[in-house]
């Protein structure tokens, strides 16, 4: 009888144990979303303003007309670039990544920032139009036409062609984003030693499926450090 009991006592512990450990697992991976940073991760880097304030001072030099920043922005809007970033964590915070801008959403970014440039110099040049008397159409069929025939180009092909960089090439994005290495996460800082010996560090903020960067980068080319922050998805 003794021996029963003690049997009985031994299965309700060990059973006891195993619900605890898939109670503390399920905690941990899914109320959590998983502490892992391996995997697939995606983010957007806004270019809006950078794109918005290149466009602004370009257009104030249209003579006899004035716009203002807030007109410009109002015209740009959610300029981005996507930045894939892939971890392979050999521990939770250490591992290996591989990280890039992706060509292709520059192509469609640069695109969507020219036609917003494009708007914003046609309502210049209505404007502009209208004050010198002209008595032909400036709705945006009148303008292109007119643009057209003095350039022989489209509005965005003759920005493109003859108007300022509104983003910074996709030459400097990538040597800004793109490489390959290895990781170190403690205290809130990524420690990123790239194959090249580089070494670049980010404060970071894990939230579920999410994981904020923050640091500084030579967006504009120039030697000229500016903040950035990237907010990852996990895809």
């Amino acid at each position: 009888m003794g021996k029963v009991k003690k049997n009985i006592i031994l299965f309700l512990l060990i059973l006891s144990l195993g619900i605890s450990t898939a109670v503390l697992a399920y905690l941990h991976f899914f109320r959590s979303g998983g502490r892992s940073l391996s995997g697939e991760w995606t983010a957007e880097l806004d270019l809006t303003e950078q794109a918005s304030v290149t466009a602004f001072i370009w257009l104030q030099d249209i003579e006899g007309v004035s716009v203002s920043l807030e007109e410009v922005e109002s015209c740009m809007q959610k300029l981005t670039v996507q930045v894939d970033l892939n971890l392979d964590a050999a521990t939770n915070s250490k591992g290996a990544f591989r990280r890039g801008i992706r060509p292709e959403s520059y192509d469609v970014c640069e695109q969507a920032a020219y036609e917003a440039f494009a708007e914003a110099f046609r309502e210049l040049l209505a404007e502009r139009l209208r004050m010198a008397g002209y008595m032909g159409g400036t709705d945006e069929e009148g303008l292109e036409a007119l643009v057209t025939e003095t350039f022989g180009m489209s509005t965005v092909s003759y920005l493109m062609d003859s108007g300022p960089a509104l983003l910074p090439s996709l030459e400097d994005l990538q040597a800004q984003y793109d490489g390959s290495g290895t990781y170190e996460a403690a205290e809130g800082i990524f420690t990123w030693q790239y194959d090249d010996g580089t070494i670049k560090m980010e404060n970071y903020v894990r939230e579920n499926r999410s994981l904020v960067l923050s640091g500084e980068e030579d967006l504009d080319g120039q030697g000229q450090r500016k903040s950035v922050i990237l907010i990852f998805r996990k895809n």
